[in-house]
This record gives structure tokens, sequence and C-alpha cells, in this order.
């Protein structure tokens, strides 16, 4: 996997789940030593408990190799979930992936930055030092989880 295709790989214990406002969808909110994120997950595909240990990645593909697939390119193959039969990707490792689109970026207090993603209306928001989350951009990214 190429290091430019994995924008953050980082393990994070998860603090707070609620699922009052939505009947499939908790809030999470996960913290690691400089890095917190909060992020809405569908609670029936993936149920996470407060102090569970969670691998958080952010990649750009799913392609083992690194290669960025374009608009085209997926759409030819049918979307990301159609990979080519027996065509090993990042996805496989993982035990929930989405797709989305990273939307904001703010300036926190002091030298950290706050990055906000939508996947299809499931949000996510991550605010850690500039240096550790300055590699994304306003792209599309995967969001990929596992315990």
């Amino acid at each position: 996997m190429s290091s430019d295709a994995l924008l953050l790989d980082s393990t994070f214990r998860i603090t707070d789940v609620n699922q009052k406002k939505y009947d499939r969808v908790a809030r999470v909110t996960g913290v690691r030593e400089d890095l917190s994120f909060t992020l809405d997950t569908n609670c029936e595909i993936y149920p996470l408990s407060v102090d569970d240990t969670v691998q958080l990645s952010i990649a750009s593909t799913l392609s083992l190799d690194g290669t960025i697939s374009t608009k085209e390119t997926e759409a030819a193959r049918g979307g990301w979930k159609e990979m080519r039969a027996g065509e090993a990707t990042l996805a496989d490792q993982y035990d929930y992936v989405c797709y989305g689109k990273m939307y904001r970026f703010e300036e926190g207090a002091g030298d950290t930055i706050k990055v906000y993603a939508s996947f299809g209306g499931l949000l996510l928001y991550i605010e850690g030092p500039h240096k550790r989350l300055s590699s994304f951009k306003h792209e599309y990214i995967y969001l990929l989880m596992k315990k």
C-alpha cells in the first residue's frame, strides 16, 4: 500500500456511543493521545461499545498498490464494491468500510486542525495536530474500521 494512499491509520479507544437520535445510527466518539474523532455509524452493521479499541484508517484508494481510481474507472468497473473476482483490496482487511468526501477544514486551538467528511449523510469529525492531518484535501476518501 502506497503511503500516499493511506492518509490516516490509528488506533482509538471508544469513549462514547450515543444511539438516542436515530434507530440504526450511533454517534461514536474515539480518542487517542493526539487525535479525537466523532463518527456516525450504522450500529446494526457495526455495533461498538464504550472502551472498545478500533483501528480507524482513511485512504484515498482501496487498491493495494496505491493506484487512485477516477470516477470513470470506478463507473466502468461498476463501483468500488464490484471488484474483479479474486482481486484483493484494502477493504478485505477491515470490518466496516464507507466511501465519502472530505468537505470542510477549520483551524483549531493552537496547532490543531478540524476535518469534516460525509459518507452519504453519516458524518465524521476529526481533530488533531496539523502535522498529522495535513495530508487531507477536499477529496473522495474511504473510511475503514476494525476492532
